[in-house]
């Protein structure tokens, strides 16, 4: 069955239906990770059960079936006392999984979160109205849209559309699930953090529609010293994995000319702020957060009022239909071409056995079928992103006729369908 092509899946993507479901979310009235669990039309209890039917319901119109069938499930997670958990709690995800169709790939794991908990002024407060329209209601019903405009097709590799809680106690619910993901060795490829896609607007009536930023961290903060050390000794700080996913995400970008445009941000997250990729990054998988360009302080973490003639607060009128969908749209198309792109070449490297004018590397051949060859890309040490392509054909060693010394230099694999993998930086080899 021929492959439906990304434009196609980009234009399924419905700002009508992302408006609904921000409203469904801000209609829950707090969503507050310690709020009522009970309560059938209010409360953190409420926001969940309704996201696991919204997924369900997706599931159910998919035509999926068996072992291809969505996976939706709670995922609860006992949380000890701490600083804004002042008894013991259960934080619970909401997990929904389109099973890779490939049984040699569908080990693969491609992660798109968000928070659906949201609070008020007072973090310790979960009985006030916090609406969380934008933060994140809007990475949460992007969420609920890529459910609906990916179930329907097949993929090789595995989607995980993860609703988190506990993203305001400090990040609980992704900490929880990154965590005994990498106890149980899952192979995570890439993590797509959503917060805050929904509001192109600034607190000075300034707007920016086409673009959202992009932040990841330059250089893995899971390696150990010797790795750091080898790394910074090469001018790599610039290289881990989750900055050539940033990269991939601006490259996917370029090529489906998407209507919202990514800008690359060099640090993992903003001052004072974190996010929910966080948690997957500290387990040293590779994870970005996409949020929009301005922050408008008065519509975040505050009470809703009125106050100086000022009004505060989350509430669904800020958030942008239109925005939110060319987002989603975003992250849609990074996911479809990581689905159908084969993995990054394993344990590249550059060879150093002694002074030369050229470069030589080797990698492993990434397996199974529909590899096409591989390209080599290369970069000026201060160029932020990659500048040249070379295609060196279906082989897993070349020399090019570049110094080592000068340009930095990187590997992926392309399939026969088109697709290109994420990058994958070379550790350097003495022999």
């Amino acid at each position: 069955m021929a492959e439906d092509p990304v434009s196609a899946i980009l234009e399924d993507v419905s700002a009508a239906r992302l408006r609904a479901d921000v409203d469904r979310l801000v209609g829950f009235g707090t969503r507050h990770s310690l709020s009522a669990v009970d309560d059938a039309a209010r409360g953190v209890g409420a926001a969940r059960r309704s996201l696991r039917g919204e997924f369900e319901a997706i599931a159910a119109e998919s035509g999926r079936c068996g072992a291809a069938a969505l996976r939706v499930a709670l995922e609860a997670h006992a949380v000890p006392p701490g600083p804004r958990v002042p008894q013991p709690a259960e934080i619970v995800n909401v997990v929904c999984e389109i099973p890779g169709a490939d049984a040699a790939f569908a080990g693969r794991r491609h992660y798109a979160v968000a928070h659906y908990d949201s609070r008020a002024s007072d973090a310790m407060d979960a009985a006030s109205d916090a609406p969380g329209a934008n933060d994140d209601g809007s990475g949460t019903a992007a969420l609920l849209e890529l459910a609906r405009v990916l179930a329907p097709r097949r993929f090789d590799a595995t989607i995980v559309l993860l609703a988190v809680a506990g993203e305001e106690q400090g990040l609980l619910g992704s900490r929880a699930h990154a965590a005994a993901a990498r106890v149980a060795g899952l192979d995570v490829a890439m993590v797509l953090g959503a917060d805050m896609i929904g509001d192109p607007s600034g607190p000075s009536g300034e707007r920016t529609d086409d673009r959202v930023r992009v932040f990841s961290e330059g250089l893995s903060r899971a390696l150990d010293e010797r790795a750091f050390r080898a790394a910074a000794a090469m001018g790599a700080g610039c290289d881990g994995p989750s900055r050539q996913l940033a990269r991939y995400v601006a490259d996917v970008a370029r090529r489906e000319s998407t209507d919202v445009q990514p800008i690359l941000v060099f640090r993992n997250d903003r001052f004072l702020r974190g996010g929910d990729h966080t948690a997957f990054v500290e387990q040293g998988f590779a994870g970005v957060r996409l949020t929009e360009l301005h922050e408008h302080y008065d519509r975040q973490h505050q009470d809703v009022r009125i106050e100086g003639g000022r009004p505060y607060g989350d509430c669904a009128e800020h958030v942008d239909a239109t925005f939110l969908a060319g987002v989603t749209r975003l992250m849609a198309a990074t996911l479809v071409h990581a689905v159908r792109a084969p993995a990054a070449p394993p344990n590249a490297r550059i060879v150093a056995t002694g002074l030369a004018y050229d470069t030589t590397l080797r990698w492993d051949r990434v397996r199974g079928a529909g590899i096409a060859g591989y390209e080599v890309v290369r970069r000026a040490t201060t160029a932020p992103d990659w500048e040249h392509v070379h295609d060196v054909g279906d082989v897993n060693e070349v020399t090019l006729p570049f110094t080592k010394d000068d340009w930095l230099f990187g590997v992926r694999a392309h399939g026969t369908c088109g697709y290109r993998s994420p990058v994958a930086f070379p550790a350097v080899a003495r022999q």
